[in-house]
């Protein structure tokens, strides 16, 4: 309405989403088993990603001038950029399965095989390989065409071998992506909301902050409440919403509405 009334013409563009992003007609292709992929993360192209990964707030997965395919339980950390080389060198990024891929890491053009952990801020640049079971210290830069063998840590810029890896850092790779896992499941149950679930957890929450332990409570998960006043709430919570918008109570109770009131007849 406001443009309309401008002089100079104006068209007003939603930005679209970036969530997922065809390339040359290719799309990313999900499991239907990923758990996760946060609202504000990029998935760019020709990319794969397996049953059980997760896709953490602002990361970017680019696979526009090659693929890029990332296995299971697998989790891509908070703004790290996973990407491919088509310039100088034809290199895809291959992430294997139980992988962990820390804030703000650089996977570019790289092989990650299955059980391997890349540390928060770390690179991994062009044909470079990280066999299984390997750790990339944070803020690592392994450099172009390097091999980390198996059960080694790496630190430092460029990275160098540091040490063997004890019997509990290699088991601590697994429990990582396991640990990963548990939480990706509570931000996607968070994130999958519809509007109407987030405004009753937001009326939940307010009653919680103000309800004095004294008055009436709401009751557990699955128990009645015995202070409910007309299928609206206990006392103090009938003008939360019901009354606010009671088109939405009405279709809630109308089966109960009507055999309620079935013997009443209305005159004209």
């Amino acid at each position: 309405m406001g443009a309309s009334m401008e002089v100079a013409k104006f068209t007003e563009r939603l930005v679209p989403s970036t969530r997922f992003v065809a390339v040359d007609g290719i799309s990313p292709q999900m499991a239907p088993g990923v758990v996760f992929v946060a609202p504000s993360a990029s998935i760019i192209g020709d990319v794969t990603i397996g049953n059980g990964s997760s896709v953490w707030y602002g990361a970017a997965i680019r696979g526009d001038v090659n693929k890029v395919v990332i296995g299971e339980n697998t989790n891509i950390g908070d703004r790290s950029v996973v990407h491919v080389a088509k310039i100088q060198g034809d290199y895809p990024t291959f992430i294997g399965d139980n992988v962990t891929v820390g804030p703000g890491a650089i996977i570019h053009a790289a092989t990650l095989q299955s059980n391997c952990m890349v540390g928060a801020g770390a690179q991994v640049l062009d044909g470079a390989v990280i066999e299984s079971l390997a750790i990339i210290a944070p803020g690592a830069v392994v450099t172009p065409k390097t091999v980390v063998p198996m059960k080694q840590l790496w630190a430092g810029s460029p990275a160098k071998m540091v040490r063997q890896l004890t019997d509990e850092e290699v088991a601590s790779i697994t429990n990582t992506a396991e640990g990963v896992l548990e939480v990706a499941y509570i931000h996607a149950e968070e994130c999958n909301k519809d509007a109407d679930q987030l405004h009753e957890d937001e009326l939940e929450y307010e009653d919680k902050r103000i309800r004095s332990d004294d008055y009436f409570q709401r009751p557990k998960p699955g128990q009645s409440d015995p202070a409910d006043v007309e299928g609206m709430g206990s006392p103090g919570l009938i003008f939360d919403d019901a009354l606010n918008n009671p088109e939405k109570w009405l279709k809630l109770h109308e089966q109960e509405i009507k055999e309620k009131y079935k013997n009443i007849v209305l005159k004209k």
